[in-house]
């Protein structure tokens, strides 16, 4: 059995309001070209190839944020949500659960759909993007959000977003070689969650489950630097972080970051998901492709996850944790 946690569908409804709600936007011309990422028949189809194999759906970019003005985007939530959750409705055995869209930049109406979609609809958890609308997910506009999440006892994922026109050097006006998805969005993931954790937000909420998509972005590979900051150089020692200790924080930083739980969806790279493993360790990492996004409508990703996972060298008990145990542990499947 594996449990997908991490991977992506549009509902035929909300898909369909896109050309009206983004105009020209990229997404017009790509996503028709993906059928598995909108056309329920295709996805089917695409899992039946892969056995006793399920995926908890989860919206694709854009942020909904990006996509309408406050007061049209808690629709947009309703639709997307209502649209998931009857795809698991109506394919319990491929779709055991969803993870609910939040309409961030309305933090009033978030909080009314995490209830509706949580206790009516029976979503898992909630997804938000590393920044909302260029604000970070630490701002204190957002803790309710984080709070509520966690009195409600389900996980936040947490996805990338990154745009062409963040600019890879200051003095200019854009991202060139899409240095701003391949490289962007790891540093995206780890920017956002080194503000949650340096806001405090565990300390507040110790309890808080926060999912990082991609293996948690740049922190396994950085993992020394996380024990080594700036200010600690000159004017910390070995085991003093003052840059930590001025944020208040009652552990070291590097603990905070293995409280994180992280995703395996790492385009298939053995060498990538046993270096993401030896840092998150078997309890806190999950299966996922970002299905459908490949060239080969999802195959890649997930025949690539699968070889990737089953590649690491533990004990087969763990790797079973790792495809499903805990999964269904953490979403109470």
């Amino acid at each position: 059995m594996i449990i997908d946690i991490y991977n992506h569908f549009l509902p035929k409804r909300f898909f369909d309001l896109l050309p009206d709600l983004v105009p020209g936007h990229v997404v017009l011309k790509a996503f028709p070209r993906l059928t598995t990422l909108w056309d329920i028949d295709a996805r089917l189809r695409l899992l039946d190839r892969y056995g006793d194999y399920q995926q908890v759906l989860s919206l694709a970019n854009p942020p909904l944020e990006l996509l309408a003005g406050p007061e049209r985007t808690p629709e947009l939530a309703r639709i997307a949500n209502d649209g998931l959750a009857e795809l698991c409705r109506l394919h319990p055995d491929r779709f055991p659960a969803f993870i609910a869209s939040m309409p961030m930049n309305n933090v009033e109406a978030c909080l009314v759909e995490m209830d509706r979609a949580v206790g009516t609809l029976g979503a898992r958890g909630i997804q938000v993007f590393t920044n909302v609308a260029n604000k970070p997910l630490s701002a204190p506009e957002f803790r309710p959000i984080f709070r509520r999440a966690a009195a409600l006892d389900v996980p936040v994922w947490i996805h990338p977003i990154r745009g062409p026109n963040f600019p890879d050097y200051a003095d200019e006006a854009g991202s060139e070689a899409e240095i701003w998805f391949t490289f962007g969005w790891p540093y995206e993931t780890t920017a956002a969650v080194t503000r949650l954790i340096y806001s405090g937000i565990y300390d507040e909420l110790p309890d808080l489950k926060i999912v990082t998509h991609h293996m948690g972005g740049m922190i396994p590979y950085y993992a020394g630097k996380i024990g080594l900051g700036f200010s600690q150089i000159f004017f910390g020692t070995t085991d003093r972080n003052p840059a930590a200790e001025q944020a208040g924080l009652k552990k070291k930083p590097v603990d905070y970051y293995r409280m994180l739980y992280a995703d395996t969806a790492l385009n298939g790279n053995i060498a990538a998901t046993r270096c993401g493993h030896a840092f998150f360790d078997t309890a806190h990492c999950l299966f996922a492709t970002d299905a459908p996004f490949d060239a080969e409508q999802g195959h890649a990703l997930i025949g690539g996850t699968v070889e990737a996972v089953g590649a690491l060298e533990i004990a087969a008990a763990e790797i079973e944790r790792i495809r499903s145990g805990n999964a269904r542990a953490l979403l109470r499947l």
